[in-house]
């Protein structure tokens, strides 16, 4: 097997009297003498047929037109910021924001031509200005509309894959190419304009099975891997990496036949001020990553940065989450920059002072708990850049469990998404009893708070993962440690360099939330706990039946990332809290009711109840035991029955007490879209750094866009389509 590494960069630079910042943007390309190969299905003038059955598409293949969109508060936060701190958050918001464009490479072939296409629109004509040309075009209000929510939402996902759930999205109009030949854009610079539109207007409204989703081989569609990979080549693959030591954080691989042999390429992404030396060490650490295409440098980094305490700016950047890649190893590009909220950082930090308290609480041994528990770095922080897919309620990292088990972690909590991304009308709030309703909404997003809190820090930051190193040196005792689900010596560990996601792969993000979900649920049981966040007597039992609630509503809701034709997941989070549902529905006793019903508009409905008395007893017993399998399972290495267990509850079929296929489509029935935000931009102004914000809509979202990268758009966007052109024929 052969192993061929190829580096690409470009790099920008800016310039004021405070100081300098360089940052380099990491692309993918294919290193090989390039060769585009023209199908004919690519350069059809018109997706008529598309477009005649559009009304027919299933809605969950594309965005409603009263789609919430908000803007993310931070002008207070910012505003308290000083003039170097101000300096500092703009700069590293540029290097995230130009970084974050490695994702539309990381999504679909059909991103980067559709984000260029949009963006030469825009920046010609505002969507005010473009509406006009759309009514003279024969364009109704509706259709504008929908091509607005369609821009908005490619570049809130950048791409045109959900970020969440991975389904994609094509624009519900019909009249999409007639705008684009009336734009400004397309009078200006037709020839390029067409070739841009023939080149994506057929994936653009493609509902191929193949194309309904992310995933690998015949599952779905990935730029992870070329077209011709499957599950066997990824682990052939992960096999090579883990034997050389390598992450497959920032790679991807392209199997090529080389004389008659199979090849496989493994391609690496690559390509200042700060307030103190641990910020200047991790900045350095990254630049070198980014130039190098090294997980180690960027490990370096993240080492910095976890010994960055308490900043006023928080961020991370690089390739971080291994949600999308089908494999589960290889990590979406983000980055992240926030300035802190103090009043709520403060009362995690007391979350923080009692871990050492509340982790013997965990239902596992002590022998399978961390040596030492290492406190986080844990903020409450308003968002004021987050580029990526999709934005967080809360993180933990760094991602690398090496640095997370023996060194730390910080944990973030983002309180500005929080205050809009889970908010709903009474109207809109889906498959509760009336008598619940109001509750639900006064308590949604305290519970939530104390939720995520748990999950990131207890939950993500608990548990040991048995080793052995390279040097034969185990970090336990394999003489002495019991397994307490079979009451023998602990019989399988961690070797070498493998990891927790090379070793579960496919199921490791789904399961290792699961496990953090549910110490939250656990935990949230505590007073001690409630009591932190200012809960007490009726407020603090009212705080957790909502949370449990919650949980269990989300387990239903979860079933709208269920792919029935590859019988696939295609979110992790939802996943695990489907799972969860079933493990409390499994536990009986009347814990949690869930019947199908019709609605008061005659259609199917649903109805979830859970019995509030029997949340201390029968409610904690199941999650008792099934997180202490889960910690065991993942602690032990034991893919084979952590993958049989995690199975089983993620099983979804017309069968048994529930038919969860049926209730699939209910599910789909009354689905509320989930919300995009606006982010504010930078700008420098002298001396100063100025907060540029946007209105809480799509146009506002697309003006965000389209100012965000206007300074050097012409070479951005000639950049970015070639780097996508000569990964072309890898998609075949």
């Amino acid at each position: 097997m052969s192993k061929k590494i190829t580096l690409v960069s470009f790099s920008s630079s800016f310039h004021c009297s405070v100081f300098t910042i360089s940052f380099t943007l990491c692309f993918f390309f294919f290193s090989t003498p390039f060769y585009f190969i023209a199908f004919p299905s690519m350069f059809s003038s018109s997706p008529l047929v598309s477009n005649i059955r559009l009304k027919m598409v299933d809605s969950q293949y594309y965005l409603p037109n009263d789609i919430g969109v908000s803007a993310l508060e931070c002008g207070e936060a910012f505003r308290l910021l000083s003039p170097q701190e101000k300096m500092y958050a703009h700069y590293l918001s540029r290097a995230a924001w130009y970084g974050g464009l490695a994702v539309l490479l990381q999504t679909s072939p059909e991103s980067v031509d559709i984000f260029v296409l949009l963006q030469k629109i825009f920046r010609r004509q505002a969507p005010a200005e473009l509406e006009k040309v759309a009514t003279a075009a024969g364009l109704s209000s509706e259709d504008y509309q929908a091509f607005l929510v369609y821009a908005a939402g490619l570049y809130a996902n950048m791409g045109n894959y959900k970020s969440f759930g991975d389904t994609k999205f094509i624009p519900n109009l019909p009249k999409f190419k007639a705008l684009v030949w009336a734009s400004q854009a397309f009078q200006e610079q037709s020839t390029e304009m067409e070739a841009l539109w023939n080149s994506c207007s057929c994936l653009l409204y493609s509902l191929e099975d193949r194309q309904k989703q992310l995933g690998l081989g015949d599952k779905g569609i990935t730029t992870y891997f070329s077209g011709n990979c499957c599950l066997e080549d990824a682990e052939v693959a992960q096999k090579f990496l883990d034997s050389k030591k390598l992450s497959a954080y920032n790679t991807r691989l392209f199997k090529k036949d080389n004389g008659g042999k199979v090849c496989y390429e493994v391609r690496l992404a690559s390509a200042v001020y700060a307030a103190n030396e641990n910020q200047k060490k991790m900045i350095e650490e990254y630049r070198r990553s980014f130039t190098l295409g090294s997980i180690e440098a960027h490990k370096e980094g993240s080492r910095y940065w976890i010994k960055d305490k308490g900043p006023i700016v928080e961020s991370y950047i690089g390739f971080i989450e291994s949600y999308r890649d089908p494999f589960g190893s290889r990590g979406e590009f983000e980055g992240f920059v926030a300035v802190v909220n103090k009043a709520m950082s403060e009362r995690f930090a007391k979350l923080v002072s009692s871990a050492e308290v509340l982790l013997p609480e965990l239902p596992w041994p002590r022998e399978f708990e961390k040596d030492k528990f290492l406190k986080p770095d844990f903020t409450s922080l308003d968002v004021l850049t987050f580029a990526g897919s999709g934005i967080p309620a809360g993180i933990n990292i760094p991602n690398y469990d090496d640095i997370r088990q023996s060194e730390g972690f910080k944990n973030v909590s983002l309180g500005n998404v929080l205050a809009v991304a889970y908010s709903t009308k009474k109207e809109k709030l889906t498959f509760l009893e009336e008598a619940d309703k109001d509750l639900f909404l006064k308590w949604k997003s305290p519970s939530f708070e104390v939720q995520v809190g748990l999950h990131e820090l207890l939950g993500h930051g608990s548990g040991k993962l048995f080793v052995e190193d390279d040097k034969g040196k185990f970090n336990f005792d394999q003489s002495k440690v019991i397994n307490p689900e079979t009451g023998e010596l602990v019989s399988s560990w961690y070797r070498g360099s493998e990891t927790w996601d090379s070793k579960f792969s496919t199921i490791a993000s789904s399961y290792e939330e699961c496990r953090a979900e549910c110490v939250g649920l656990y935990l949230c049981l505590n007073k001690q706990v409630l009591s932190i966040f200012g809960h007490e007597g009726q407020d603090a039992m009212d705080v957790v039946y909502v949370n449990w609630l919650s949980m269990v509503r989300a387990g239903l809701l979860g079933l709208e990332f269920y792919t029935p034709e590859s019988k696939s997941w295609r979110q992790a989070h939802m996943q695990a809290r489907f799972v969860i549902l079933r493990v409390l529905l499994e536990a009986g006793e009347g814990l949690v009711g869930l019947e199908e019903v019709t609605g008061q508009d005659g259609k199917p409905d649903a109805r979830i109840t859970v019995d509030r008395s029997k949340i201390p007893t029968v409610g904690k017993d199941a999650i008792n035991s099934f997180l202490r399998k889960l910690q065991v399972y993942k602690a032990t290495a034991d893919v084979e029955g952590g993958r049989a267990l995690y199975d089983k509850y993620s099983t979804v079929s017309d069968s048994g007490a529930h038919n969860f296929l049926r209730l699939r489509e209910t599910v789909l029935l009354r689905k509320e879209a989930r919300k995009m935000f606006v982010q504010a931009n930078t700008r420098v102004n002298g001396d100063n750094v100025e907060l540029v914000e946007y209105e809480g809509n799509a146009a506002g979202l697309i003006r965000s866009f389209t100012e965000r990268f206007q300074d050097d758009a012409d070479q951005l966007e000639a950049d970015l389509l070639q780097l996508n052109r000569r990964d072309a024929p890898c998609w075949c």
